[in-house]
C-alpha cells in the first residue's frame, strides 16, 4: 500500500499514521522528522534544508524530494508507505510522481482526514501551545485549504475522504473500510484509469 495521508493541522494525521502504518506493515514517512534526522546527521541534503530553514524560508522541492527518494528507496518502503507531509502542492506531487515512476509504481491512494474547524479548534487549542491561540489555529486552517485544494483536485481520482471525528479508533475503522473499499475499486480497473 502506498498511500499520502492529507489533513488539516489538528486532524490526527499523526496519530492515525501510526496506526495505518502498523496495520498495513508499512513506514510512516514524516518530511518533518526526515528534516530533523537529515539535519542532525549534516547529511548534504539536510545541510542543503538547514540554510533555508535558518533563514525562515521554505526548503525548495529538489531538496525536499531529494529526502523523500531517499527515504522512499529504503528496504522497509519497498513494499509499500504512508507519506505525511509531502506533497503538499501540485509541483511536489509531480516531484513524486517522479520518483515512484523510476521504480514502476504508483500511488494507491491519497487518505483526506476531514474535520470541521471548531473540532480542530478546540483539538489544537487543548494541546496548551503558545502559539495555540484561536486567531492562529485558525489562520492556519485558511491557509491548509487554500494551499490544499489545487492538491486535492490534482489526486481527485484516488483521495478517499474520512471523517476525521470522534475516537482514534472510530476514526481508524473508517479510514481502513474507506481504504479497501478504494483497493477494490482499484483492482478491478486498469491502471491508467
Amino acid at each position: 500500500m502506498r498511500l499520502v495521508l492529507i489533513g488539516p493541522p489538528g486532524a490526527g494525521k499523526g496519530t492515525q499514521a501510526a496506526l495505518l502504518g502498523s496495520r498495513f506493515g508499512i513506514p510512516h514517512i514524516s518530511t518533518g522528522d526526515l528534516f530533523r534526522e537529515n539535519v542532525t546527521r549534516g547529511t548534504r541534503l539536510g545541510q542543503q534544508a538547514r540554510r533555508y530553514l535558518d533563514a525562515g524560508e521554505l526548503v525548495p522541492d529538489q531538496v525536499t524530494g531529494g529526502m523523500v527518494r531517499r527515504r522512499l528507496e529504503e528496504p522497509d518502503a519497498r513494499r509499500g508507505f504512508l507519506l505525511d507531509g509531502f506533497p503538499r502542492t501540485v509541483e511536489q506531487a509531480r516531484v513524486l510522481a517522479t520518483i515512484l515512476a523510476r521504480t514502476g509504481a504508483d500511488l494507491d491512494a491519497v487518505l483526506e482526514l476531514d474535520a470541521p474547524e471548531d473540532v480542530v479548534v478546540e483539538r489544537l487549542r487543548g494541546r496548551g501551545r503558545s502559539d495555540d491561540t484561536e486567531e492562529i489555529i485558525r489562520h492556519r486552517q485558511r491557509v491548509y485549504r487554500r494551499q490544499t485544494a489545487s492538491l486535492l483536485a490534482h489526486y481527485a481520482d484516488i483521495t478517499v475522504t474520512v471523517r476525521a471525528v470522534g475516537t482514534v479508533e472510530e476514526v481508524a475503522d473508517r479510514a481502513l473500510a474507506a481504504l479497501a473499499v478504494s483497493s477494490d475499486q482499484e483492482s478491478e480497473l486498469p491502471r491508467g484509469l
